[in-house]
C-alpha cells in the first residue's frame, strides 16, 4: 500500500507540474493519519501554509476518513489538495442548523460547513468533501468556497441539505468530473460557477439548485454536459428556486431523468423572485427533459445563445487548469 501512496504522489505531481506547478517553486507536504506522512491531520498541514506566499504548496492527501472541521484561511493561496482515490480519501465533519458548538454557539447554516475554503487559486482533485449530520438535520454544508479561482476535479461531495455553497459573488468556481449528491438547494450561493460533466444526483423530491447570483453578473451556474439522477421513488424534483430576484442558471445539453418535475422549476416560497430569475435550457435530453410544460418565465436557448456560453466567457477568462479551453 505504501508503494501504491508513492506511486499516486508521483504520478498526480507529473500531472500537476504538467497544468502549471512549477515544482521548483512548489512545497510538497503528504498527510497520512497512519503517521506515515509529514502531518497526520489535513489541518495541521494548512496551518504550515505561510500566509501571503505566492510559492505554490501541494498536500498529497492518503487515503482515509479524516473528522475534521477545516478552514483554509484567505492568506495561504495556491494550494492545491490531491487525493491518493476519491472514494477513499474523505474530508468530513456532521455540524448542522440548531446544533450546539463547543464554545456554546448555535450553529446555523454559514457556521455548518465541514470546510471553510477561504483562499484564492485552489485546486482540488480525487477528494470526497462530505457532511455526516444525517438526513433529517437539515442545512449541514460539506464545503463552503468563497475563494477566487476554486477548480475541482474529480471530485465527490456528499451529504444531504445545503450540500455546496458556493458563498462569493466574486468568487469563479470550476467543477469536472465531480460527483454532488443533495436533499434540499444542495448546490447554492451567489459565485460564478461552471460544471463540467458532472454527476447530480438527487436524494429528494426537492430543489437542486439555489443560486442568489447579483443583478450585474451575467452569469450564475452553468452545467454544461452533465447527467441529473435521482433517487427512484423521486418524480417531483425541481432544476432550482430563485434564492434571490436575478438568479441564473443554465443547463447545457444534460441528460435528465425521469426524476425531474413537467414544470422543471419552481418559485422560492411566496415571493416575486422568479420573475427576473435568469433559468434557461438548451437541447436537455432524457425522460425529464420534455419541455413543452417548463415554466413561462424560463427559457429554452437559441444556438446563438447557447453559443456564446462557454467556459472563457462564464469565468471572466480564467483558465482553470492552464489548459487550452
Amino acid at each position: 500500500m505504501k508503494l501504491k501512496g508513492v506511486s499516486i504522489f508521483i504520478v498526480v505531481m507529473l500531472l500537476f507540474s504538467a497544468i502549471d506547478l512549477d515544482a521548483q517553486n512548489a512545497r510538497l507536504i503528504t498527510v497520512a493519519a497512519n503517521g506515515t506522512g509529514d502531518y497526520t491531520t489535513v489541518q495541521a498541514a494548512f496551518n504550515s501554509v505561510p500566509f501571503g506566499s505566492k510559492k505554490k504548496t501541494t498536500i498529497f492527501i492518503k487515503n482515509g476518513t479524516y473528522k475534521e472541521k477545516l478552514h483554509l484561511d484567505s492568506g495561504k493561496t495556491f494550494v492545491t489538495l490531491i487525493g491518493e482515490d476519491k472514494f477513499g480519501t474523505v474530508l468530513t465533519y456532521n455540524d448542522h442548523t440548531g446544533k450546539v458548538s463547543p464554545t456554546g454557539d448555535t450553529i446555523n447554516t454559514r457556521t455548518s460547513a465541514s470546510f471553510f475554503m477561504k483562499a484564492d487559486n485552489f485546486i482540488a482533485e480525487n477528494i470526497t468533501f462530505q457532511n455526516d449530520a444525517g438526513f433529517t438535520a437539515g442545512q449541514a454544508v460539506a464545503i463552503e468556497v468563497d475563494g477566487d479561482k476554486a477548480a475541482f476535479n474529480n471530485c465527490r461531495f456528499i451529504g444531504n441539505q445545503d450540500i455546496l455553497f458556493t458563498n462569493n459573488d466574486k468568487s469563479r468556481q470550476y467543477y469536472k468530473n465531480c460527483y454532488i449528491e443533495g436533499t434540499t438547494d444542495f448546490i447554492f450561493g451567489s459565485s460564478t460557477a461552471w460544471f463540467e460533466q458532472c454527476h447530480i444526483h438527487s436524494k429528494k423530491n426537492s430543489h437542486i439548485t439555489a443560486a442568489s447570483t447579483p443583478k450585474e453578473h451575467a452569469f450564475g451556474y452553468v452545467f454544461n454536459d452533465c447527467i441529473l439522477t435521482g433517487d427512484s421513488a423521486l418524480t417531483t424534483v425541481s432544476l432550482g428556486r430563485p434564492w434571490r430576484p436575478y438568479s441564473s442558471v443554465t443547463y447545457i445539453h444534460c441528460y435528465i431523468d425521469r426524476h425531474i418535475r413537467a414544470e422543471g422549476w419552481s418559485v422560492w416560497n411566496n415571493n416575486d423572485n422568479h420573475k427576473t430569475a435568469r433559468y434557461a435550457e438548451y437541447k436537455s435530453y432524457g425522460p425529464g427533459a420534455n419541455t413543452t410544460l417548463r415554466l413561462s418565465w424560463t427559457k429554452q436557448l437559441t444556438n446563438k445563445e447557447a453559443g456564446n456560453i462557454t467556459v472563457k466567457s462564464v469565468l471572466n477568462n480564467w483558465n482553470p487548469f492552464g489548459r487550452k479551453l
